[in-house]
Order: C-alpha cells, then sequence, then structure tokens
C-alpha cells in the first residue's frame, strides 16, 4: 500500500490524465449509445406475472405505454357539444403524432367508449397508448402531447393529463438533489478543515466516482437489465462514500503533516492506515449489496450492478487519484505558518471529543441504558410497517399528474387509478360470461368490464375497478379473495395482474425472503469482522447494532411515510405503503455503511489494544481519536441522502430519508454512544478468540503492520551493553526476575518507586485522554498471570526529546534479564508508552527509533506500577548510547 501511494504522488500527472480520459471517454460512448433502462418490477413465479405473460403475447398491441388525458367541466356535461368541440380535435392532433399508437376516447360509438365518461357526466378521459414503454418515448413526444392537451383547457374546463411517460417530464433537473447535496458537504467540509484545497478533495473524488460510475451504468444498461431508479441509487451510494472515504484519507494526511512529516510520507502513511480501512470498508458494502442477490429478482439485480461499481469507481478513486491530489496545501495557510513557526504539534485529542471518551469510559452503564431507550423508541413504529407501492397520488397536489390521479379517483372512484386485470386462459365465451358475474357480486368491487378476446380467441381479460384505492390494504385483501375463492370455484383457468397485483406480489415475494436476505449479509458481515479482528465479540456487536440501527431507521420511515408525521415539511405530498423494493436496498446500503463506520472505529481500538493489552485505554483511545471524523462524515451522508428529497422521484426521497435517518443514528448513538459503552462493559472478552479458531482464520490486516522490531543484532548489542559482554552465561534455570520475589526484591531497595495505585484506587497520571484514568484488571497480557495474581507490574512514561518534545513511533521493548523478549509496543503521537511485565523484578528497556540513537536501561519494578521516561537524541553516529 505504502509503494502504491508512493507511485500515485509522484507520477500525480499520469493519475490525474487517467482518470480525465476514462471520464471523458465513457462520457462519449454512453452519450452516443444513450441508455436502455427497464423497469422489471414482476417477481419469478407469481400470479401477476403469469398474467403478464399472457397478456404480452395475447395483446401486443397493448405493450406500449398507456398514459391518460382527463377533463372535467365546471357546469354541465362533457358530452356537451362545446366540450366535445374543444376536447375531439386536441384527440385527433394527438392520435397523429410519431409515436403514438392509438387513442380511445369517450365519444366513440359503443358502451366501452361510453364508459369513459363519468355517471354524473362531468369528468371524462381518453387513453393515449404509445409504440413504447414510458422510459423510451422520447421527452419531446410526450412535451408536444401534454401541451396540445392542456391548449384544450378554458375557464370551466380543466385538462390534466397522467401516466409514466408524463411523470418523466415533470421530474426536476437531472442533478437538482446531487447538486444540494455536494453543496452542503462542501459546507461541512470546510467548517472541518478551514481549508478550501482539502474540502476540494473528497468532494473531486466523489465526483470522479459517481461520474464514472453512472456512465458506466448507462453502458451496461444495453447488456442487462438495469432499472431506471438504479442511477439515483447509485449517485447516492456513491456521494456518501466517495465523500466519506476521501474524508478519511485528507484527515489522516493532515494529522500526518501537522507531525512533522513531509508530504510524501504523509500521503503514504495516510494510505497505509485510513487506506487499508477504506479498502476493507468499501468491500463490505459491496458484499452487503452482493446479499440482494439471494432475493432472485431481476429488478434487484440491476441495482446490485450499479450501486456495487460505483462504490468499487469510489475505492479505487480514494486510493489511486486522491493521493495524486495530496499535498502540504491540505493545511490552511494559518496552519502552515503555525506549523513552520512552532514545529509538529503533538497529535493528541482534546476537546469534546476526548472529555466524550473519558465520560463513557466512566459511566458506560448510564450511557448504554439512554442509547437503548432512543433506539427502542424510535424501533416502535416498525411493527406498523406495511410494503406496497407509491404511485401518482403521492406525487405533489400542483403536478398535472396528481391532478389527473384526483380527477379520475372523483369521477371514477378510488379504485379507478388502479385496474385490475383478470386474464383468463383457453377461455371459453360462456365460463367467462359466468366469471365476469361472479367477479361483479364480489364484494370490493365497483365496475367489471366486459370481457375482450384475442385475436385466436383463446385469451380473455376481463377489468376489474376496486372500491378501494391502489395502496389500500382493502385491495390487496381483494386480489387474495378473487385467487383463492372467486376464480377457483369458476372453474376456469385465469390469472389476476396488473399494475396494483404486481406490486402487491412483489411486496409478498419480498417480504417473504427479506429474513433470508438479512440473515445472509448478517452472517457475511460477520465473518468479515470476525477475520479481520480475530475476535467473536467485537463481529457479534457490529450484528446486532445493525439490526437496532436498521429497526430504529424503518420506524422513522413508517412515522414520516405511513403515518405522516413531518411529511408537510419534508414537501411530502401523501403518505402511503413504503415501496416494496425499499426495505432490500436500503438494508444492503445501511449494513453497508455501519460497518463502514464500526470498521473506522474498531481498527484503532484494535491497535490500542495490540499496543497496550489494556481494553479500557483502547475503548477510550479508538473513540477520542475517531468520533470526530466519523460524525463530520456522517454529516456529509446526512446532507447527500437528504438532498435526494429533492429528486423528485418518491423511492429516491423515501430511500434518502431513510438512509440520512439511520446514518444520525448510527454514528451519533450507536458509534459514539453505545458501541464504546458496551466494548467497555464487556472488558478483555472483546477481544476473545477461541485458539483452535485463531489457527484457522486467514490473516487480513486492517491496520498496518506495526513498526519491525529491532534487529537481532542491534537487540543484541543493546543487551550487552547494558548487561557487560563479559558477565557470566545465564543460568538457564534462573527466574527472570532479578530479585525471585517481590520480598527479596524490596529488600535490595530495588522496588517500591511507585505506590500499589490499585489497592487504593488512586489514579495513575499516564493516560493523556482521561486523568481519571486507572490501573485495573485489564492491564492483560495473554500467557501472563491474571491481573489480580501478579498486580499492576507494567512500566509507562514518555519518550521525549532533550528539548522535551515528544517522539512518535519508538519501538518500546521489555527483556528479561536473560535477554528474552516479554513485551514490545510502540509509542503514540504523544510519546506515550506501556509495557506489561509478568513479575516484580530486574528489567532490561530498550528504545529504539529512526533517526535516534539507541538506548538501553535497567529498571526495577515492584508491586506497582513503574513510571519511567526516557530522552533520545538524533543520531551523529553508530550504535548503542547508553
Amino acid at each position: 500500500m505504502v509503494a502504491w501511494a508512493r507511485w500515485c504522488y509522484r507520477h500525480r500527472l499520469v493519475v490525474v490524465v487517467l482518470w480525465v480520459t476514462a471520464l471523458v471517454g465513457l462520457g462519449a460512448v454512453g452519450g452516443s449509445a444513450g441508455t436502455d433502462y427497464a423497469n422489471v418490477f414482476s417477481a419469478p413465479d407469481t400470479d401477476s406475472t403469469r398474467a403478464g405473460d399472457l397478456m404480452e403475447k395475447a395483446f401486443p398491441q397493448r405493450s406500449g405505454d398507456t398514459d391518460t388525458v382527463v377533463w372535467k367541466t365546471a357546469r354541465g356535461s362533457a358530452r356537451d357539444a362545446a366540450v366535445r368541440g374543444r376536447i375531439e380535435p386536441v384527440l385527433a392532433e394527438i392520435a397523429g403524432m410519431k409515436g403514438v399508437g392509438e387513442v380511445a376516447g369517450p365519444y366513440a360509438p359503443g358502451p366501452e367508449a361510453a364508459a369513459r365518461i363519468s355517471r354524473d357526466g362531468r369528468v371524462a378521459y381518453a387513453q393515449i397508448t404509445f409504440t413504447e414503454q414510458a422510459n423510451e418515448v422520447s421527452k419531446s413526444l410526450v412535451e408536444d402531447v401534454v401541451d396540445t392537451a392542456r391548449a384544450a383547457a378554458r375557464p370551466g374546463l380543466r385538462v390534466e393529463l397522467g401516466g409514466q411517460a408524463v411523470a418523466r417530464i415533470q421530474e426536476p433537473p437531472a442533478g437538482t438533489a446531487e447538486a444540494v447535496g455536494i453543496a452542503a458537504a462542501a459546507v461541512v467540509l470546510f467548517l472541518a478543515f478551514g481549508s478550501l484545497f482539502a474540502m476540494l478533495l473528497p468532494i473531486l473524488t466523489a465526483v470522479f466516482a459517481v461520474g464514472t460510475g453512472l456512465l458506466a451504468t448507462m453502458l451496461l444498461s444495453h447488456v442487462t437489465a438495469v432499472p431506471e431508479v438504479a442511477p439515483l441509487l447509485g449517485t447516492l451510494i456513491g456521494l456518501g462514500v466517495g465523500i466519506d472515504y476521501a474524508l478519511f484519507i485528507v484527515t489522516r494526511h493532515r494529522r500526518g503533516i501537522l507531525r512533522g512529516l513531509d508530504p510524501e510520507e504523509s500521503a503514504a502513511q495516510a494510505l497505509d492506515t485510513s487506506g487499508r480501512a477504506v479498502l476493507f470498508a468499501g468491500g463490505t458494502v459491496c458484499v452487503a449489496l452482493a446479499g440482494m442477490l439471494v432475493m432472485n429478482m431481476r429488478f434487484l439485480d440491476g441495482v446490485v450492478i450499479a450501486a456495487s461499481l460505483t462504490v468499487v469507481l469510489s475505492v479505487l478513486a480514494a486510493l489511486t487519484l486522491l493521493p495524486a491530489l495530496l499535498g502540504p496545501r491540505v493545511l490552511s495557510r494559518r496552519q502552515r505558518r503555525r506549523l513552520a513557526a512552532t514545529g509538529p504539534e503533538p497529535d493528541e485529542p482534546t476537546g469534546l471529543a476526548a472529555r466524550w471518551a473519558a465520560a463513557v469510559g466512566r459511566r458506560p452503564r448510564t450511557v448504554a441504558l439512554l442509547a437503548v431507550a432512543v433506539m427502542a423508541a424510535l424501533s416502535l413504529p416498525l411493527l406498523s410497517l406495511r410494503l406496497g407501492a407509491t404511485d401518482q397520488g403521492n406525487h405533489q397536489e400542483s403536478s398535472t399528474t396528481r391532478q389527473a390521479y384526483d380527477l379520475l379517483a372523483e369521477g371514477f372512484g378510488p379504485g379507478f387509478n388502479g385496474p385490475l386485470h383478470v386474464v383468463v386462459e383457453k377461455a371459453r365465451p360462456a365460463a367467462t360470461e359466468a366469471l365476469v358475474e361472479r367477479i361483479r357480486a364480489t364484494e370490493g368491487v365497483a365496475h367489471v368490464g366486459p370481457a375482450t378476446p384475442s385475436a385466436d380467441g383463446g385469451t380473455a381479460v376481463i377489468q376489474v375497478v376496486p372500491t378501494t384505492s391502489p395502496q389500500s390494504a382493502a385491495t390487496d385483501r381483494l386480489i387474495d379473495r378473487l385467487r383463492a375463492d372467486v376464480l377457483p370455484r369458476a372453474g376456469v383457468d385465469a390469472h389476476v395482474g396488473g399494475v396494483t397485483a404486481v406490486f402487491k406480489d412483489f411486496a409478498t415475494v419480498t417480504a417473504d425472503r427479506l429474513p433470508y436476505f438479512v440473515g445472509t449479509i448478517v452472517v457475511l458481515g460477520f465473518l468479515l469482522l470476525l477475520v479481520a479482528f480475530r475476535s467473536l465479540v467485537v463481529p457479534l456487536t457490529a450484528a446486532v447494532m445493525n439490526l437496532v440501527a436498521a429497526a430504529a431507521s424503518f420506524g422513522v420511515l413508517v412515522a414520516v411515510f405511513q403515518w405522516g408525521w413531518g411529511a408537510e415539511a419534508l414537501g411530502i405530498a401523501k403518505e402511503g405503503p413504503i415501496t416494496a423494493f425499499l426495505p432490500v436496498v436500503m438494508l444492503s446500503l445501511l449494513f453497508g455503511l455501519s460497518m463502514d463506520y464500526q470498521v473506522f472505529l474498531v481498527s484503532r481500538m484494535h491497535e490500542e489494544w495490540v499496543h497496550t493489552r489494556d481494553n479500557a485505554r483502547a475503548v477510550r483511545v479508538g473513540l477520542a481519536e475517531t468520533s470526530r471524523v466519523i460524525n463530520c462524515a456522517a454529516l456529509i451522508m446526512i446532507c447527500v441522502f437528504s438532498a435526494f428529497v429533492l429528486s423528485g422521484d418518491m423511492e429516491g426521497a423515501t430511500a434518502g430519508i431513510g438512509l440520512a435517518a439511520a446514518v444520525a443514528l448510527d454514528a451519533f448513538v450507536l458509534r459514539t454512544a453505545l458501541v464504546p459503552a458496551a466494548m467497555r462493559l464487556l472488558g478483555r472478552a472483546n477481544w476473545w478468540l477461541p485458539p483452535w479458531l485463531d489457527r484457522r482464520l486467514p490473516h487480513l490486516a486492517v491496520e498496518p503492520r506495526d513498526a519491525a522490531p529491532p534487529a537481532p543484532e542491534e537487540l543484541e548489542a543493546l543487551v550487552a551493553a547494558a548487561l557487560g559482554p563479559a558477565g557470566p552465561a545465564p543460568d538457564p534455570h534462573a527466574p527472570d526476575d532479578a530479585c525471585g520475589s517481590p520480598e527479596a526484591c524490596a529488600a535490595q531497595g530495588a522496588c517500591g518507586a511507585v505506590d500499589p495505585l490499585t489497592a487504593r484506587g488512586d489514579f495513575s497520571p499516564y493516560d493523556p485522554y482521561d486523568a481519571a484514568y486507572a490501573i485495573d484488571d485489564e492491564h492483560y497480557v495473554p500467557g501472563l498471570p491474571a491481573p489480580q495474581e501478579r498486580g499492576a507490574h507494567v512500566v509507562h512514561g514518555f519518550i521525549i526529546t532533550p528539548d522535551g518534545e515528544p517522539i512518535h513511533t519508538v519501538t518500546m521493548t521489555l527483556l528479561s534479564k536473560s535477554g528474552r523478549q516479554l513485551d514490545r509496543v510502540s509509542s503514540l503521537a504523544d510519546g506515550s508508552y506501556l509495557l506489561s511485565a509478568p513479575a516484580p523484578g530486574v528489567y532490561l528497556l530498550a528504545a529504539t527509533a529512526p533517526g535516534y540513537a539507541s538506548k538501553a536501561r535497567h529498571i526495577m519494578l515492584g508491586s506497582g506500577p513503574l513510571t519511567y521516561d526516557l530522552e533520545l537524541l538524533e543520531a551523529v553516529g553508530t550504535g548503542p548510547m547508553l
């Protein structure tokens, strides 16, 4: 990773040119090829799918999109000559447009045409059938149809249009939601960094990733089924993770420069630390997205392709394009001047983050209980979740599609906007007519049209208008009644189809398969974290927290979109069921994003645990050093996701609000409060893994490897210089401690440098993050006696220069008198270290660091901790310095 970062940094022009070429090239190819999105909502092996297949074969002329022109008179009837004289020429003009296959109005002879005028005569409609599906009909044609139809309106005569093709031209200009989200993210980044250049880096990285992802998705739509909503969801997730991944790396790079590293070295370290976490986090998001394949739905397969491709490109951009753009200008001018004047600054968290980490460590039970109470309260509405479909009744009241929807409901009943199609296979006229009468007598049916036979007479279609709206639970019950009771008793082979039936079946299949999907992504996430952190409790905690976050976020969705709480403030016109496919998409994205934050948080805790074997410190330091950047990243995602309320797409708005709520709860409640509180309470159990499992698991490093230990010859020189090369050979049977026992050690005056603090419950001055740090049972090194048996046998202190400046990444080694290594750690950013010994006695403490003369000292440990500071001089020669 380091070599890769250095190559990108040194060949920045090549990297930037490659990315620009890829974006421009895909744009040119995609612009000429266009798109071929297909909304295949049907679920396989369902009754509505069978009905749709039969209709497509028997009535190919109805395969194009059908939209509606609706008009209402304030006085008189739609049959009046004045109204007819204005509407008929308009319908004739529309019928003559290229791309319009058929226009069926109310003024033609026959009962079917007469049925297109309401009983009171004030509302009438005409159906416009295009030759292509809605997403393929040119917007210019739809605009001509809308303009021509609405030109017939006059005072006392309203004309509105509805349908999928008409809805497309009402959408806000493409990029509105994205632009608002990026602008909000830019404000957050500028406030966080204080540098215009640093603010631009994450945004540029995300824009390149999302741009190439969208263009590649456009091309893929020609070779596989990609739904029209997939690019929107891909943009939503791509902007979120793209900006966040770059944010983590830029933050680490800034920290390195402030610590005195040159820009290239800082960029290499940033990629070797945060870059590894980004790579792992991106992989977890893709794994979570791939879990949607378990649902076995073509519609979701296209979403997986678009979203995964965008995430992969976001990771690639963060690991290639971003290093090429890094440099000293990530700091503001004031920071650069201060760095030049005062030198590197210590890298220890201060302020609110450190104080909050200390508070969580002091009162973990209180914090955990409050967080659980908040999440439980927000999860309660989930019990009312109802899956279904949104329609044009959920559009803004000012839109022509919503006006047409309301006029049809007023004139023909609420069920008219979602008619059912009963498709009779191997139709016999007598049996079909009997079926029509049975359906007409069924509860919940408002109107039944005559049976329409196919050209060969083998298939017939009966249109059924329910008494309730398409989104009503009563309409779902009517469909079940027809399938379970009415059709079987009629003795015919018939199926219930239509858009309403398709969405009901889609919701049913989704609900049935959802537990398998959730189980799959939970298990996959558990296995990934198990391998990464070599712990059973950490991935188990993450899985539980992900489920809690999902429950709370869906509770928010139910409250807003089903119950209507705050819907008006968010610009949501009408409450209704949650779109059937959104739970699957949102759970995939939510689990992936939650794993991101878990990886960034726990990887820092794990790094500290490996160095100190102190769980309390690991939790506190990890939270203090990552909470600020996690909260900043979450705030950016909230801005980006919330902006999709402006997308004009109900599914996009629902996903945006749901994901924004999920990220807010996940970052501000779970990862900042509940997770660290739980890990503090669990203690050493966080990092437990059965030895037999540890041996069998592959090794996957989220954090970079520790600093290389001193070379054997260097350690030998240090030991020889400290113990004396001419001394007697060590007795292999002698105990490692010099005194043999605490009593003997005390008698020699070698111990007692510090009182046994743990016996009195006093505080140690060691921890720079919390003055209330106590050495307790969590100072534990595997293979050593339990803390209560051995006491607090630790040595800690600071490594500094003669001027008092801390030295970080010093390798500190504790050796026995025979030269056996007992413990080894690297000093932290503030120069602090902590080593653990098996018992009181005399030990050798060795310090090595690049650019400094090595040093070794004898130390004497008693029954309490020992504070021991070391000064290192800059190297001017070779060999250890004593």
